[in-house]
């Protein structure tokens, strides 16, 4: 069992860099297999959901190659196959195999996705898109989506609530459909952009990605593609929390500041001085926090993957501050452990009333999903005493690199396996 230990209430000086998005890079990997040419990606996150990843493409028949942050894909001998729960069980982003592999063979089965235990998160939107493609899906067994199609044709595609993932997969199921797919009330996240130029480098028709209404003309194939994966906004958002309570003008480097604007106005609002510089962020620890309100949403709005470490923040704001979940009904699970590390926070549903400021003291928590598993890497760094983190498995799915990044610029941290 690995564990995380930390000492708490080290200030954090010098210079630490954000690493390719996560969010991003889950899908990337995925969409490879929309050709059989070959393909680069750099700036790639060394993390375990990407060496699951690599270990699914392989089983399907893809050389891979990783290399520093860059991975190289040869898709030459690329099979279909079914995608049993010994790999989807692993990680949520599983289920791109669904739109990349109908996409490209018009079949695909795979074992019902696995991830974080933060909500239903029911793939409807994805099934439902898949459907109105031309396919049929069934369920096997109780527990393998079989998804097949004669032939994939272009259709208007209305989400009723914007899914980074529905609108991913859908893309991948569209790019090589007859006729042309309009995706409405498409997730506009930085994410979604990225994977759309990926495509395009390797000849895919998409436009609007990034908006909410996404359109995409059919080809038939598709050939080399290469994309850099853009910095992660919620590792960036992450550290900007850490600095704001720790810093002693830490710098972030590697930040698209636009990509996490929401989370930059609620610090400001609460006191918190943010200097910028070129694609850099500098942040000081701020001793008088006011207390601010926090309500989660889709892009561009604050982001559900922050809202947990945002809550251990809000600890140390003098006053109450609100924070509400929208998205995910069971990412409250982490407020427990705040409370018994000394947080006074009262929970109702998916909304928190926080009040502070409270000292935190160290204690032995569990990250019971990778985003909590950041609020309590936050609440240990800013607690008197020694904090323990258990199930850390959860943090390493997201955060590259994490304990040799902090302790870089200060802080007494460690990991153990025991």
């Amino acid at each position: 069992m690995k564990k995380l230990i930390i000492e708490g209430n080290k200030i954090l000086k010098g210079e630490i860099k954000v690493s390719g998005a996560k969010n991003s890079v889950v899908a990337l990997i995925p969409a490879s297999i929309l050709t059989s040419g070959k393909c680069i990606i750099k700036n790639v996150p060394n993390i375990s959901d990407v060496q699951n990843l690599i270990e699914m493409m392989e089983y399907l028949g893809s050389e891979i190659k990783y290399i520093d942050d860059t991975i190289y894909i040869d898709n030459k001998n690329v099979r279909n196959e079914t995608i049993g729960e010994n790999f989807s069980k692993k990680m949520r982003a599983s289920y791109y195999y669904m739109g990349s592999l109908l996409g490209k063979y018009g079949e695909a089965k795979i074992s019902f996705p696995g991830g974080c235990v933060i909500g239903e998160r029911p793939i409807d939107y994805h099934i439902s898109g898949f459907e109105k493609l031309g396919s049929k899906v069934f369920i096997e067994n109780g527990d393998t989506y079989s998804i097949s199609a004669e032939k994939l044709v272009g259709a208007d595609i209305i989400f009723k609530k914007a899914s980074v993932g529905a609108t991913l997969n859908i893309m991948f199921a569209a790019v090589k459909a007859e006729g042309t797919t309009n995706i409405i009330n498409a997730a506009m996240e930085p994410e979604i952009k990225n994977v759309a130029d990926f495509l395009i480098s390797m000849g895919a028709k998409i436009d609007g990605a990034g908006t909410n209404k996404i359109t995409i003309e059919g080809v038939q194939e598709l050939g080399d593609g290469e994309i850099t994966v853009l910095p992660d906004r919620i590792e960036a958002g992450t550290f900007a929390i850490m600095a704001s309570l720790l810093g002693d003008k830490l710098t972030i480097k590697d930040v698209n500041k636009d990509h996490i604007n929401a989370l930059l106005k609620k610090l400001k609002e609460s006191g918190v001085k943010v200097k910028s510089s070129k694609n850099d962020l500098i942040i000081s620890k701020c001793d008088n926090l006011k207390s601010v309100n926090v309500k989660t949403d889709v892009y561009p709005a604050f982001p559900t993957d922050l809202g947990q470490p945002m809550s251990t923040f809000l600890t140390q704001c003098e006053g109450i501050s609100i924070f509400e979940e929208t998205i995910y009904e069971n990412r409250m699970r982490h407020i427990k452990y705040l409370n018994e590390m000394g947080a006074n926070i009262k929970l109702k549903d998916r909304i928190a009333t926080i009040k502070g400021k409270t000292p935190l003291k160290g204690k032995e928590v569990e990250a019971t999903d990778l985003r909590a598993g950041a609020a309590m890497l936050v609440a240990g760094m800013i607690a008197d005493g020694i904090t323990t983190i258990t199930n850390i498995e959860h943090i390493l799915r997201g955060y590259e690199n994490i304990v040799e990044k902090l302790s870089k610029v200060g802080a007494s941290i460690k990991l153990v396996d025991e």
